[in-house]
């Protein structure tokens, strides 16, 4: 590897990262702050704004699980737990410390 592949590809790990952890952040917040203030306090729209990030951020996470997993020859295991995480509360976080901040250094 040469070191602009290296570099291309640290670039990307950390952008992977700080997705994860925003993704996981807006899914927290759509569930927990959001929804209960559309439908208890009849608040739309943070719910709106909220879940507009909050779906970018997903489908940024997906994507760059996908390129992430490829440019590091991670295998498909690793690809289906990202993807699983992304629709689960907190997983991502736990995706974050477990798999990603150890290559990161």
């Amino acid at each position: 590897m040469n070191s602009v592949t290296g570099y291309k590809q640290k670039t990307m790990l950390k952008l992977f990262r700080a997705t994860a952890i925003l993704e996981g952040i807006s899914y927290l917040a759509l569930f927990g702050i959001t929804m209960p203030l559309k439908y208890w306090a009849e608040l739309p729209k943070p719910n709106i704004y909220v879940g507009y990030a909050h779906g970018i951020l997903f489908m940024l996470f997906i994507a760059l699980a996908l390129v992430v997993c490829y440019q590091k020859k991670w295998g498909i295991k690793r690809f289906i737990i990202f993807v699983v995480a992304a629709f689960l509360p907190f997983a991502t976080f736990y995706v974050e410390q477990k798999y990603l901040k150890p290559t990161a250094s």
